[in-house]
This record gives C-alpha cells, structure tokens and sequence, in this order.
C-alpha cells in the first residue's frame, strides 16, 4: 500500500473544503493511506493541479460558483488523460442523474455526512489501489 494518497478538493466555499478534511480524518478507513489534500478554488486551479499529476482521487463540489462540479467533472473526464476518480457532492438525491451525466465514480449529498462521505472516499481510493497494482 502507498504510503499517502492525494486528494484534490475543489470547491469554492472553504467551508465545504473543511467539511471535507474534517469527513476525511487521517485517512477514510484502516486499509486505505492517509490522506494528504490539495484544495482548490477554481476550476483554473484544478485543471493545473491535474496537469501536474499525482492526484489519486477529486472531491468536486457540484454546487461551486462559477463553475459547478458537474460540469467541470465531465470537462475533465474528456481532457484528463487517465483522469483520477471523482466524487461528487451534490445538494439534493435527486441529483444523482447529474452526477451519473457527469461522470463521477460516487456521489454524495451536501452538507458532507461523515461516515457517508468517508465511506465513499475509501471506496474510490481502493479503487484506484486495485487499477494501479
């Protein structure tokens, strides 16, 4: 296992990207690597970070100004060469087809809910532990 897994946050309210560090802990689960974050404010700042590598997992947040997360998460499933998986965090249930649109990995609803949210990340870090082995 590696020894840290980086996980891009992106959105523009620093409360959500605290509620996502606080969901996330050291790490998300016992069989998954600690966390280290890079937190992003606009989609500028992701597309960089993305193109600088490294990223194993997106935190998107859907309801980011101006930019959505859904929107910015299909731009990067297009333009990202071997495009980490995202999660998507949604305002309503009823946004799930969004995110399925989107093409996110997993989805969850705003505001984070802990086990919920930590559930879903370690999930996608397995993931992406299982591909890359």
């Amino acid at each position: 296992m590696q020894a840290t897994a980086t996980v891009l946050v992106y959105s523009d309210n620093a409360n959500t990207r605290e509620q996502v560090r606080l969901a996330t802990g050291r790490r998300p689960a016992p069989d998954v690597p600690v966390v280290e974050f890079v937190e992003c404010a606009t989609p500028a700042a992701v597309l960089m970070e993305l193109d600088r590598g490294g990223i194993d997992v997106c935190v998107l947040d859907g309801e980011a100004v101006p930019m959505g997360g859904m929107g910015l998460c299909r731009q990067i499933k297009d333009e990202v060469f071997n495009c980490p998986p995202v999660l998507l965090l949604i305002g309503r249930p009823q946004d799930a087809w969004l995110a399925t649109w989107s093409r996110a990995e997993a989805a969850v609803t705003l505001p984070v809910e802990p086990v919920e949210f930590a559930n879903a990340l370690a999930s996608l870090l397995r993931r992406k532990a299982l591909a890359g082995a």
